[in-house]
């Protein structure tokens, strides 16, 4: 499979890939990455269709998770710890039920193994507002966003991934296109012949409804071995809302993990 996932890496240790949720990029967990770097060596990875990687249709969870792998090979990975928040997560999830022997070690961040329903219709709307308004300054932008989506830190956050072409019109960096037509296919649960009986860490954010209690069954059912860890105080975006607290919980297992 020739396809390409964009990089950065730091640090030095056992390996651990960090993987960013839907409409981010590698840098969006660089707190942790700058944390866990003083013991591990650490990947950020850009997932496919969305950073700096190559764009893939379609895009479900089996296809990225097999990016995942080939991205492995190339690196010469036998195994790596993850790190996963939202989609990121379900990623992580679907490499670890398919190729458990890949994975030593899996953190979920504020995400379950389960179908969600749609969810993105603003967000849809506020990136296709900026596609049709070629826009000329992020200012613009944030302006027409805001008509569609009421936080601010929602529209802060897309608007690093905006990038300003040669002709002075700002485009989105990700597939936009790619991931809506796949975006059913990633709110689908992770694909399981088997459950993955190695340690698991979910982190759920205590004002977030991604992981609630009626999903602990399917949790356990795919992840035995897994454990639940709340955050109080924060929502899904949990790794920017209270980093400290995260990056110690996400360091402090992997380091238990280490023989």
């Amino acid at each position: 499979m020739a396809f390409e996932l964009h990089f950065t890496r730091g640090g030095s240790g056992p390996p651990v890939v960090l993987l960013h949720g839907l409409f981010g990029a590698g840098g969006n967990l660089g707190a942790l990455a700058r944390t866990l770097q003083e013991r591990f060596d650490v990947y950020s990875l850009d997932l496919p269709n969305h950073g700096r990687s190559g764009w893939l249709e379609p895009a479900d969870l089996p296809a990225m998770a097999g990016c995942l792998r080939h991205w492995m090979d190339e690196q010469q990975l036998p195994s790596a710890s993850f790190v996963g928040h939202s989609l990121g997560g379900k990623v992580a999830m679907q490499l670890a039920l398919e190729h458990a022997d890949r994975v030593a070690a899996l953190v979920v961040a504020d995400i379950a193994p389960v179908v969600y329903p749609p969810h993105h219709d603003a967000v849809f709307a506020a990136l296709d507002a900026v596609v049709a308004g070629h826009c000329t300054s992020r200012a613009q932008a944030a302006e027409l966003m805001a008509a569609h989506i009421e936080e601010e830190g929602v529209i802060q956050f897309l608007l690093m991934s905006l990038q300003r072409g040669t002709d002075g019109i700002y485009r989105w960096r990700f597939n936009l296109e790619g991931i809506k037509k796949g975006y059913q296919a990633v709110r689908a649960a992770p694909l399981a012949e088997q459950a993955y009986a190695g340690p698991v860490l979910f982190i759920k954010g205590g004002e977030s409804n991604y992981i609630l209690e009626e999903h602990r069954q399917s949790i356990l059912n795919l992840f035995p071995g897994a454990k639940v860890k709340t955050m109080p105080g924060c929502g899904h975006w949990l790794h920017a809302q209270q980093p400290r607290l995260f990056n110690s919980i996400v360091s402090r297992f992997l380091q238990d993990q280490l023989p």
